[in-house]
């Protein structure tokens, strides 16, 4: 029996695994590296895809996650420290909203950022996720939830009261 080509749509697969890759280690060269890593890894295990395991996707994340802890382990490059890129517009304020936002992030643990990388980086399911990392659905809506909530609550604004006259 002939297997499924896991690369029979390679441009979504491309974009996703970027974007994953990019809301982990950020923007840029180092993110184009690992796109580029786990593609070549995939290519050389291609045989190794098992169709009925999960999506192509799915594959493809639990490959680029080996990657990304290559890099890591190598270079060093942490959450908190991705490269400035803002827009041409409104460069001041987006600038500051994603270093505020990377300085969120990089206070979360190594799970929740990862989790959060895969739901909003890649764009899987909780269900795609469960399946990528080994736990069960709810389990992964649950701490998706949770570091959701952590990252608002380092995002909320520091409320100061004013002294109140007597």
């Amino acid at each position: 029996m002939r297997r499924s080509d896991p690369f029979a749509n390679p441009e979504q697969l491309i974009r996703r695994v970027y974007a994953y890759v990019a809301y982990r280690i950020g923007d840029g060269p180092d993110a184009e590296d690992v796109t580029n890593e786990t593609f070549e890894r995939a290519l050389r295990g291609r045989d190794t895809y098992d169709p009925s395991r999960g999506e192509p996707l799915t594959w493809m994340i639990g490959i680029a996650r080996r990657c990304i802890a290559d890099i890591v382990k190598v270079r060093l490059v942490t959450v908190a420290d991705p490269p400035e890129q803002a827009g041409p517009a409104d460069l001041e304020e987006r600038a500051v909203s994603r270093i505020t936002l990377a300085e969120a992030i990089g206070t979360l643990d190594e799970r929740d950022r990862d989790l959060i990388a895969m739901r909003y980086g890649a764009d899987l399911t909780a269900k795609r996720i469960a399946e990528v990392v080994g736990m069960e659905t709810n389990a992964v809506e649950v701490a998706l939830h949770r570091a959701l909530g952590k990252l608002r609550d380092q995002l909320e604004p520091v409320r100061v009261q004013a002294p109140s006259s007597v």
